[in-house]
C-alpha cells in the first residue's frame, strides 16, 4: 500500500515523499535501538549478579541503569524526529496541492497553441486566452504560497532535527562520563589462587554516581544558537499579510487555505535513575494545503 501511495503522488511532491518515507524507516531503527539497549542493560545486570562477585554485581547493575537511560534517549530522539517529519509533510502536502494548478495552466496553454495553429480564426481562441490569464494568475498565487511554506517549514523542520541531535549527543556524553566514573570504582588488581578479594567498599560512591547522573539530566537545558524566522508576518493565506489584498485582486478570489505557525519547544527531561537501579489545486479559491499544527520539538 505504501508503494501504491508513492506511485499516486503528484510529480511535484514525489521526491519529498521519498525523503519522508525514508525518515520513517530511520525513526523505526532508532526505536529498535532503544528497545535493544534497554534489554541489553537488563541482561548486563542479571549477568553481574550471577557472577557471585559483589563488586562486579554492583558496578554492572549501575552501568545497566546508565545504559538503560541511553536507550531512553534513543526513544526520545525518535519522537523528536517524528515531529520534524510531520513538518516536512506540510511542505509535501503543499507541493501536491500546487500540482493541479501547474497542470491546468499547461493544459490551457497547450490547447490554445494547438487551436491557433490549426484554426487561427476559431472564436474559442478568445475564450481560451481569458481562461489562460485566469490560470496564470491562480498559479502565480499558488507558486508564491508554495515557496513561502517551503522556506518556513524547511527551517522549522531542521531546527527541530538539529536541536534533537544536539540534545541526544549532549545527554549521551553526560551519561558516558558518569559510566566511566563507575568503572574507576572497580578494582581489577590481579589475585593469585587462594587469595580472597576485599569486600566492595564503594557502594555509596557508586550510588552517588547515579544521583549525579540523574541530577545532571534533570538540570540539562539546551544551549542553542537561535534560528529566527521572518515568516511571522505571513497571513493565513500563506502570503505576507500586507500583500494579501494584492494577491486577492490578482487571482480574482477572496478565499485561501489557512495555515498556522508552529512553535518549537525546548526543554529537559526529568528521569529517575535510582528507581530503576534496585533490580531492574488552485481553481477558484486556493487549493494549497494548509499546514497542520505540530507538537514541535519536545523533550
Amino acid at each position: 500500500m505504501a508503494s501504491l501511495r508513492g506511485i499516486q503522488q503528484p510529480e511535484l511532491s514525489k521526491k519529498l515523499f521519498k525523503i519522508i518515507k525514508s525518515e520513517n524507516h530511520a525513526i523505526g531503527a532508532y526505536e529498535t535501538a532503544s528497545r535493544e539497549r534497554i534489554s541489553i542493560a537488563s541482561q548486563l545486570s542479571d549477568w553481574g549478579e550471577a557472577t557471585g562477585d559483589d563488586s562486579v554485581s554492583d558496578i554492572s547493575d549501575k552501568i545497566g541503569v546508565l545504559l538503560s537511560e541511553l536507550g531512553e534517549q534513543e526513544d526520545t530522539f525518535a519522537q523528536n524526529l517524528e515531529d520534524y517529519r510531520t513538518v516536512l509533510k506540510q511542505i509535501r502536502n503543499t507541493e501536491g496541492s500546487v500540482q493541479p494548478s501547474r497542470d491546468h495552466k499547461a493544459k490551457v496553454s497547450d490547447e490554445l497553441l494547438k487551436l491557433k495553429y490549426k484554426e487561427p480564426q476559431n472564436t474559442k481562441i478568445v475564450q481560451l486566452e481569458q481562461e489562460l490569464v485566469r490560470a496564470e494568475a491562480q498559479n502565480l498565487v499558488a507558486e508564491a504560497q508554495l515557496t513561502n511554506i517551503t522556506r518556513q517549514k524547511l527551517k522549522e523542520a531542521y531546527d527541530i532535527h538539529f536541536a534533537a541531535t544536539i540534545e541526544r549527543a549532549e545527554k549521551q556524553i553526560l551519561l558516558a562520563r558518569h559510566g566511566r566514573r563507575l568503572l574507576n570504582l572497580l578494582d581489577d588488581t590481579p589475585v593469585v589462587p587462594g587469595d580472597t578479594r576485599p569486600a566492595f567498599e564503594h557502594a555509596h560512591q557508586a550510588r552517588q554516581v547515579l544521583n549525579d547522573a540523574e541530577e545532571d539530566l534533570r538540570e540539562w537545558t539546551p544551549n542553542l544558537e537561535p534560528v529566527p524566522s521572518q515568516a511571522t508576518g505571513m497571513g493565513v493565506n500563506l502570503m505576507p499579510s500586507q500583500a494579501a489584498a494584492t494577491a486577492t485582486s490578482v487571482s480574482g478570489q477572496e478565499d485561501y487555505s489557512s495555515g498556522s505557525p508552529v512553535a518549537s519547544k525546548h526543554g529537559g527531561v526529568e528521569t529517575n535513575l535510582l528507581e530503576s537501579s534496585d533490580r531492574r489545486d488552485i481553481s477558484g479559491s486556493s487549493t494549497v494545503a494548509q499546514p497542520e499544527p505540530t507538537s514541535g520539538y519536545q523533550q
